[in-house]
């Protein structure tokens, strides 16, 4: 006669366990496995990408800070289709050296994070290097004097005096101590300075470069102290300094419609300022994007309210610094549909 073979019951810990381990092997959980890899984002891609010549043979790239559902940890620099610069998170600018004199190159910027998702790269932007000056080892004289003033809590405006040579400055290089922190175009005589910390003292000097790579001695020091509180919220410096200057609003009509129209001065931050946020009766509105070259001299922007005359609203903006938080707001102006301003 043939025995139908025991089945044991398995002990509840053991059939719990087996459960567990089933329902982990179907839905894929990691128990103490890398959470990097459930990461599939990629970062934004950075804005406010700019590029300078610092010499016939270098260039100088600053980009702001892009973002990240878990963190930013790395750019990649591109000359071209080629990666030549690969700098960590906390950085935002570099100098791309090896180039040729009379030459132009395009360069864009991408973001990365820890688990090796690579963002979509940022404006890109064309430089053309200027003339190498044959057999020139004279520097540029020392630029004047170096002055200064606290914006607020994370930020400095510094301005100079301008160098000469016998073949023309090509651009101004800016130290915090010995470490090279910006690059301004030779034409530039002030610039804002971001990203510092509330309540610290800094000493800055100037130097100018010509196309030959020669640098002249560094302008005499300023020293400049943060004020101690954040200024702000939100990230932003909350110094006047930051915001943009000669902010004017008026209103229009079209095709049955009223719109705001804006006018402002960026910011002086020794670069071009590509992003805004605009405040709309009490409450952040929209983020304005300056696509292909944005302004440097006067700005404008013009947006949809409404077809209801007779319609009071009170706007400013506030502009994004190179170090990605946001400068101070511009004085608050009132405009009412319908009539003049």
């Amino acid at each position: 006669m043939r025995r139908t073979p025991h089945l044991s019951t398995p002990p509840p810990f053991r059939l719990t366990a087996l459960l567990a381990a089933t329902a982990c092997a179907l839905t894929a959980c990691a128990w103490g496995g890398d959470q990097n890899a459930k990461d599939v984002r990629p970062p934004t891609a950075p804005r406010g990408v700019t590029v300078q010549a610092g010499s016939a043979t270098t260039a100088h790239v600053m980009w702001n800070q892009a973002t990240d559902d878990t963190e930013v940890t790395g750019y990649d620099v591109y000359r071209g289709a080629t990666r030549v610069k690969r700098v960590p998170g906390g950085k935002h600018m570099v100098d791309v050296v090896g180039l040729k004199p009379s030459t132009e190159y395009t360069f864009t910027v991408r973001a990365r994070d820890a688990a090796g998702n690579v963002g979509p790269a940022g404006k890109k932007l064309t430089v053309t290097t200027p003339a190498a000056a044959a057999a020139d080892r004279e520097p540029p004289s020392r630029p004047g004097a170096a002055r200064g003033t606290a914006e607020g809590a994370r930020a400095v405006t510094l301005s100079w005096g301008a160098s000469t040579d016998d073949q023309g400055v090509a651009s101004y290089e800016i130290y915090q101590g010995t470490s090279k922190i910006h690059s301004v175009g030779r034409g530039e005589r002030t610039t804002l300075i971001t990203g510092l910390r509330p309540g610290t003292s800094y000493s800055f000097t100037v130097k100018a470069r010509d196309a030959a790579d020669n640098f002249s001695p560094a302008s005499r020091a300023v020293r400049l102290t943060t004020k101690a509180d954040s200024g702000g919220k939100d990230g932003a410096s909350g110094a006047a300094g930051t915001a943009p200057a000669g902010f004017h609003a008026a209103t229009h009509r079209a095709d049955g419609a009223y719109y705001i129209d804006l006018s402002w001065t960026p910011p002086h931050t020794g670069g071009a300022v590509s992003e805004y946020q605009i405040h709309l009766d009490g409450r952040t509105a929209t983020s304005l994007v300056f696509g292909g070259t944005a302004p440097r001299g006067k700005a404008t922007h013009s947006f949809y309210v409404g077809k209801e005359p007779g319609a009071a609203h009170r706007v400013k903006l506030r502009a994004k610094l190179p170090d990605g938080t946001w400068g101070a707001y511009s004085p608050e102006r009132a405009v009412t549909t319908g009539r003049s301003s």
